[in-house]
């Protein structure tokens, strides 16, 4: 067993190495939510991560995201997730600098993929991650909005009928019901949004951008990294796979 993970199996068991050390996690979007989560399931032992985004990295993510350093900006996300999951782990780790689109959806999920994990902020990316993982079978994680809150404590993992609250859970409900999708498991804030005090003085952001601070978005991040980890191997055990 390698040292670093030595700690990790205390609690996950001894075949954990080896379970996870074959998965293969495909993970859309880098910012800070996908960020903080590729980067514990790297530690975690996850062997492949595929990472998508075709955004870089700006000044303004440098106050919640963990591929924004000031040595980093104006890099692709994904490239500098890479970089960052393989400096701390021995993950093998895969960027993907495009967005996702209905029309590519399908071909940016991995064939051999364990579990999807929607770290987007697109609705219509959302659904067309979703409603491609419902039609083959994959196992997919959704984030639901992280922004305009403070309050990490009120971060639950649930299947999306129990959510409240939350906006863009309403939204999806609503959208993946029309698409005959009944249930997915999501990430999510029982703390109402807070209205931003002033808008964001950045050109380029669009009108409504949300605000954010360091530990909200993390903590859909690490929540949605440890629910990915407990399935996969609730999954392999079940199967009782010799890895």
């Amino acid at each position: 067993m390698k040292e670093s993970f030595y700690r990790t199996a205390m609690l996950l068991g001894e075949d954990a190495e080896a379970i996870l050390g074959s998965a293969h996690v495909a993970v859309f979007g880098a910012g800070g939510v996908g960020g903080h989560c590729c980067e514990a399931l790297a530690r975690c032992g996850v062997g492949r991560l595929t990472v998508v985004d075709a955004a870089c990295v700006k000044e303004s993510n440098l106050n919640r995201q963990v591929v924004a350093e000031k040595a980093t900006v104006g890099t692709p996300k994904a490239e500098a997730m890479k970089r960052r999951a393989e400096a701390v782990s021995d993950a093998v780790v895969i960027p993907v600098c495009e967005f996702i689109t209905r029309e590519n959806a399908a071909d940016l999920i991995p064939d051999d993929v364990d579990l999807v994990i929607d770290a987007v902020d697109n609705v219509t990316a959302k659904l067309a991650l979703i409603s491609e993982c419902a039609r083959r079978g994959v196992t997919i994680l959704s984030s639901m909005g992280a922004g305009n809150r403070l309050d990490p404590t009120l971060v639950r993992v649930s299947d999306i009928k129990k959510t409240h609250t939350d906006p863009l859970s309403r939204v999806m409900r609503k959208e993946l019901k029309a698409r005959g999708i009944e249930s997915v498991t999501v990430c999510w804030s029982e703390e109402p949004p807070k209205a931003p005090l002033f808008e964001a003085p950045d050109a380029e952001a669009r009108r409504q951008t949300p605000a954010s601070v360091p530990f909200v978005p993390a903590a859909f991040g690490l929540a949605l990294a440890a629910e990915a980890v407990r399935l996969i191997l609730e999954k392999r055990r079940d199967r009782n796979e010799d890895i």
